[in-house]
């Protein structure tokens, strides 16, 4: 009778040794809520990052703003757009939609800029661009809860 209670305080300890050293590969349902919750993490930082600089470029003033300023203006929300697009999949499809529509009609009015644009013709070109690009990660980032 003695055996019993040994060969159970065994049986449980193989038990729970194979699971604390087995890997955690096997995708449970709250590993998948923790990794969904990290990437919306994730996503509202680069959407503020992307908003925030969006806001800069915005802000710029036709009337004072140098080619270079626009310019390094543009590369930061670009950059932010890069981050953003790593983490596009806690969005929902239209807002991952719009925001990547917006960002890419931005970077395409840009891009078909002469080279001798002026700060001032630059902004006044892209501002509609800006606009709606700073309205969709607005949307995005109401419809995440960032």
């Amino acid at each position: 009778m003695k055996r019993f209670p040994v060969i159970g305080v065994l049986c449980v300890s193989v038990v729970f040794g194979l699971s604390a050293c087995s890997d955690d590969s096997d995708n449970s349902p709250s590993d998948e809520a923790s990794k969904a919750t990290q990437a919306a993490a994730a996503l509202c930082t680069d959407l503020a990052a992307l908003k925030a600089d969006n806001a800069k470029l915005k802000a710029l003033s036709p009337a004072n703003a140098t080619k270079d300023q626009v310019k390094d203006a543009y590369d930061a929300v670009q950059k932010d757009w890069e981050g953003v697009k790593e983490n596009t999949s806690a969005l929902k499809e239209a807002e991952r939609s719009a925001v990547q529509s917006a960002a890419e009609d931005l970077k395409k009015a840009y891009e078909a800029l002469p080279g001798d644009t002026t700060g001032q013709d630059a902004l006044t070109q892209l501002q509609p661009k800006i606009q709606t690009l700073d309205q969709a990660t607005t949307s995005a980032t109401s419809g995440l809860k960032c």
